[in-house]
């Protein structure tokens, strides 16, 4: 059995609008990701577009599968400090409505903030699809737009 696997670092914070809205979590490409050997998240992207900007666009949060099979994913979510009431993550495949998949969200989680930084995690199995993307996605109810400041997310495919 093969394990494909994706491994994506945000360390530059990272500013999410006081919208309520859910955000996809945008990462860097190349040196700056833990791990991309199967090619999963790349500038030049399967459906030929070309992310010329990952800080400024979605598509820099998109993770594209390897191939067909049960994925597990990762992901851990760290904000600022700030005035919430509710902080929200989950993952979500075509995010962005780029495929003939109708967006799916799942593993959806409402939190309650504690005193200081926010530190979550999470992992959820769902099954992938190449030519179908996922993601990370997060909102917060504070009335400023608040950063991340630190975020991962994680793909391992077992096919």
């Amino acid at each position: 059995m093969a394990v494909y696997v994706c491994s994506l670092k945000l360390s530059t914070p990272q500013s999410i609008p006081a919208d309520g809205a859910y955000h996809v979590v945008r990462f860097p490409f190349g040196a700056a990701e833990p791990s991309d050997s199967w090619n999963m998240h790349q500038v030049g992207q399967p459906d030929g577009a070309q992310v010329t900007n990952w800080a400024t666009d979605d598509r820099a949060g998109l993770i594209w599968p390897a191939r067909e099979g049960w994925g597990h994913l990762y992901g851990m979510v760290q904000w600022e400090a700030g005035g919430y009431s509710e902080l929200r993550d989950q993952f979500v495949r075509d995010p962005l409505g780029l495929t003939d998949d109708p967006m799916n969200t799942t593993a959806t989680d409402h939190r309650p903030p504690s005193p200081g930084l926010q530190c979550f995690t999470k992992s959820h199995g769902i099954w992938v699809y190449p030519g179908t993307p996922i993601a990370l996605r997060v909102a917060h109810d504070d009335r400023q737009d608040r950063a991340l400041v630190c975020a991962e997310f994680k793909l391992a495919i077992h096919a």
